[in-house]
């Protein structure tokens, strides 16, 4: 009884999951995953937002106790990292005191910082870069002993690196910040082995507090939805082969690879190409899909809150990102039996198609290449059981079972150094 009472001690009861919002993304979806399994196992979780905003909101599971964050101001936003990390202040000048506009996850560092002080959780995991920084400083502002899990999920020297992102000063000035400041977390959580070796070599930091678990995509509530029904012509069965594309339109998803390479396959077969999802880039693939004549075959009905039922009846699947961490849709599409192909981009798309073996890869920006594998697979599907079977590896689950035993180890160890 003594031993069952300290395990249980050693426990993290209420687990808080820190995230700048819940706008509508992959990092999003996989936190809300991770809080319905904690929330399952019996623990307590707090969702902490920066921003009381998204298209997940909705989705917050029953039983979690949603915290917003205030805002401290632009000019207390900017002054107060300096006041707790006084030794940073030269990696702090252009990200955040000088910025143009001070990132709005520090904005609420020292809101975070009472949320800390006042002991309402027991560990903290944080997602995306800006709201891991918060979350460590936060707790070197509260002074407190709590084990903090940051997580990343994206491969992010090449998304810093774009051209897009490079030129702004919160994104070209990260990596002095997260290299100065990842080292005091207790662990780093990365989503693929690929992008822990991009943060061990690209910073580099050392490889000892950083671990691989794969996103928590696959559950009970994904087969729901996949077998819901789908009011839409493309997808009754009877017509042609229906291509899907999902997620934001930006450059990083490359659309505009796809729909080459969509419109080098319709010059061979009649097919279909709808893309799921919403951005700043939808007047220009709209204009390239017109001026590739393939537009009439081509449906953007924007951001959907479940594109799995889409997955279960497409004929194939197609990521045609520069990079990612873990791509939440290969792993989707794979979990509906849909067949896929992917660009082998930075990031966990070789991993997750085991070098080709659950679905062909394509180098990034060859429409060409992209284009011979869509009709390679439409051609010669593959078997729907190999597929189901991959995907159970990327399970809720398991990321559960995984994150539960590394925050109570982490729990234990502090509870011991005490």
């Amino acid at each position: 009884m003594v031993a069952e009472r300290q395990a249980t001690a050693h426990r993290a009861r209420r687990i808080a999951i820190l995230l700048p919002s819940l706008e509508g993304g992959g990092a999003e979806r996989s936190m809300l995953n991770l809080a319905t399994g904690f929330l399952a196992r019996g623990r307590e979780v707090d969702i902490v937002l920066c921003k009381n905003k998204g298209a997940y909101l909705d989705q917050v599971p029953p039983g979690a106790r949603l915290v917003v964050l205030e805002s401290s101001g632009e000019f207390k936003a900017r002054l107060y990292p300096v006041v707790v990390k006084p030794g940073m202040l030269g990696a702090l000048l252009r990200p955040v005191v000088l910025a143009k506009k001070t990132p709005s996850e520090i904005a609420r560092l020292k809101s975070m910082r009472d949320y800390l002080a006042a002991g309402q959780t027991d560990v903290v995991v944080s997602a995306l870069p800006y709201a891991n920084l918060l979350a460590i400083w936060a707790r070197d502002a509260a002074d407190v002993d709590l084990p903090l899990v940051v997580t990343e999920r994206i491969a992010l020297l090449t998304y810093i690196q774009s051209p897009d992102n490079f030129r702004k000063w919160r994104w070209r000035y990260l990596p002095e910040l997260i290299r100065r400041s990842y080292p005091r977390a207790n662990r780093v959580v990365t989503v693929s082995d690929s992008v822990a070796r991009e943060l061990v070599s690209g910073l580099p930091l050392a490889p000892g507090p950083v671990t691989t678990i794969y996103n928590p995509v696959v559950g009970d509530s994904l087969r729901q939805k996949a077998s819901e029904p789908l009011q839409h012509p493309w997808f009754t069965g009877e017509g042609p082969p229906v291509i899907l594309g999902v997620g934001r339109l930006t450059e990083q998803k490359d659309f505009a690879t796809l729909i080459r390479a969509f419109a080098q396959l319709r010059k061979n077969r009649e097919a279909r190409l709808v893309l799921l999802g919403e951005g700043r880039l939808r007047d220009k693939l709209e204009q390239l899909a017109a001026h590739l004549g393939v537009a009439e075959d081509i449906e953007m009905p924007g951001f959907v809150d479940n594109p799995f039922k889409y997955m279960a009846r497409a004929s194939v699947t197609a990521l045609s990102s520069e990079y990612e961490g873990l791509p939440g849709i290969l792993i989707q599409a794979l979990a509906c039996g849909c067949p896929v192909v992917s660009t082998n981009c930075p990031g966990g798309s070789e991993e997750i198609l085991d070098s080709g073996r659950f679905g062909k890869l394509v180098n990034i920006a060859d429409s060409d290449g992209l284009a011979a594998a869509l009709e390679s697979t439409l051609d010669t599907p593959p078997d729907r059981g190999t597929l189901l079977r991959r995907a159970e590896d990327f399970s809720v689950d398991r990321a559960v079972t995984h994150y539960l035993a590394l925050v109570d180890s982490l729990c234990e160890q502090v509870q011991k150094s005490k």
